[in-house]
């Protein structure tokens, strides 16, 4: 059967599971779960791989998260399709739950998605066809929140690290993976896609203000004001941007988790949390040590002692150029005018995504059929058909491509690439900024 052939029979396999794969994205949706809590999702995705497509599931790969490979006894590249599963708080949002919680990121869409292309390349026999391995893998906790939580888990043993992708190139879950792809929802305007996405990485920070507490009103004298210390430090920052190259579009967003404790108590105890975002590895790492001395000149500023915790964020993102022309080429061939897909992106936004790309060939395309800003209240899906069934397609498309006629496609990309790191460089760089200062 040719390659076209087998295209045709992806198609015609997912459109008749339209419905299913919609009802799924619907219903993970409707019950968003933060990252390592994603327990009914990890169900619901492991149910579906299980008894609609008959795979072997391996489940709770990093705490919560599932996987499952088809072809397994095949010889040639192995190609990863990959979900997440996490929701992001935005309490503002109509759908929100009682906590705060909801898939304003899409990521039901994404997870649904992947599911439609196991559907289309499974359930079709296409695989039978290609020279590889396919692997389906919903990875938890893409969204960099509830550090405390995360710390607990950690503390227990549970994880090393905060975010899900991270994890699972420590576990070993990528090791024999040679080329991975995923998408993510995006408000498009009057474009329906986007190919080639870039993005800034980052570093993650909680930044603790320990001073000394005195009355507020009669001694403040004998205080040491930890959120003057704070307030002091952000200025400092301020006071940098200037100084930041302008390619590098570094970002620091601070928040402030406690302010004190008592309005008539001098705080003693200010503690705050941010990312130090930039475009580069060499940028990100340039502008933390600054932020760095700049917070700590906020606490002695007033003697106020500063304890600096970094954590591992996520690398930028990576364009590979002929994943991103076959996803593009199949969007075309799914009747999506090349003129509405646009080439390269500039997102100073973060994915954990973007460590995937440093160890191996990556696709990672925006899809329309939402509207609205992500993780915002405005957040909607409009177009189910464009946001869940067109991606799903593609990529499943896009594996045919890779993995026909003796994987040519794929090892030709394969023979030509050389990663950024190696699985040893990346852990001991996550290690590196690990650590309390």
């Amino acid at each position: 059967m040719n390659k076209a052939k087998l295209k045709e029979l992806i198609i015609k396999t997912i459109d008749e599971n339209r419905d299913k794969i919609i009802e799924v994205g619907r219903g993970i949706y409707e019950n968003p779960e933060y990252g390592y809590k994603e327990y009914k999702t990890t169900e619901a995705v492991s149910n579906f791989l299980s008894e609609e497509l008959g795979l072997e599931v391996e489940k709770n790969i990093a705490v919560t998260g599932c996987m499952a490979t088809a072809n397994s006894d095949k010889k040639g590249p192995h190609v990863s399709i990959l979900g997440e599963l996490d929701g992001i708080s935005c309490k503002e949002h109509k759908h929100s739950n009682e906590i705060g919680a909801s898939h304003t990121c899409g990521h039901n869409i994404q997870i649904a998605g992947m599911l439609g292309a196991a559907v289309g390349l499974v359930k079709s026999g296409v695989l039978d066809n290609l020279d590889g391995k396919v692997s389906f893998m919903a990875t938890p906790a893409e969204e960099f929140i509830e550090l405390e939580y995360r710390q607990s888990l950690k503390n227990k043993g549970e994880i090393t690290y905060f975010g899900g992708k991270q994890e699972l190139v420590k576990r070993g879950y990528f090791d024999n993976i040679d080329m991975s792809m995923m998408f993510h929802s995006l408000d498009m305007g009057e474009n329906k896609a986007l190919v080639g996405p870039e993005s800034n990485g980052f570093i993650g920070k909680k930044v603790q203000f320990i001073g000394k507490e005195s009355h507020a009103g009669s001694a403040p004298h004998e205080g040491i004001n930890a959120l003057n210390a704070a307030m002091l430090a952000i200025n400092n920052v301020n006071a940098l941007r200037e100084t930041f190259k302008e390619s590098e579009r570094v970002r620091f967003h601070p928040i402030l988790t406690k302010a004190g404790d008592i309005v008539n108590v001098v705080p003693a105890d200010v503690q705050m949390e941010s990312y130090v975002r930039a475009r580069t590895i060499d940028g990100m790492i340039d502008a933390s040590e600054r932020i760095n001395r700049a917070l700590i000149a906020g606490g002695n500023a007033v003697g106020a002692e500063v304890v600096l915790t970094e954590i591992p964020g996520y690398l930028p993102i990576l364009r590979y150029r002929d994943m991103d022309k076959l996803f593009s080429d199949n969007l075309v061939d799914l009747g999506i005018e090349s003129e509405k897909i646009v080439d390269g992106g500039d997102f100073t936004g973060s994915f954990d995504f973007g460590d995937i790309s440093h160890l191996m060939p990556t696709l990672h395309p925006m899809v329309g059929g939402v509207k609205g800003a992500l993780h915002t209240r405005e957040y909607e899906i409009v177009d189910e058909e464009l946001a869940y069934i067109v991606p799903a397609k593609s990529m499943a498309m896009t594996v045919v491509d890779l993995l026909f006629d003796g994987a040519k496609e794929a090892n030709e990309i394969l023979n030509n690439f050389t990663p950024v790191m190696t699985k040893e460089e990346y852990l001991s760089f996550l290690e590196k900024y690990d650590r309390t200062i």
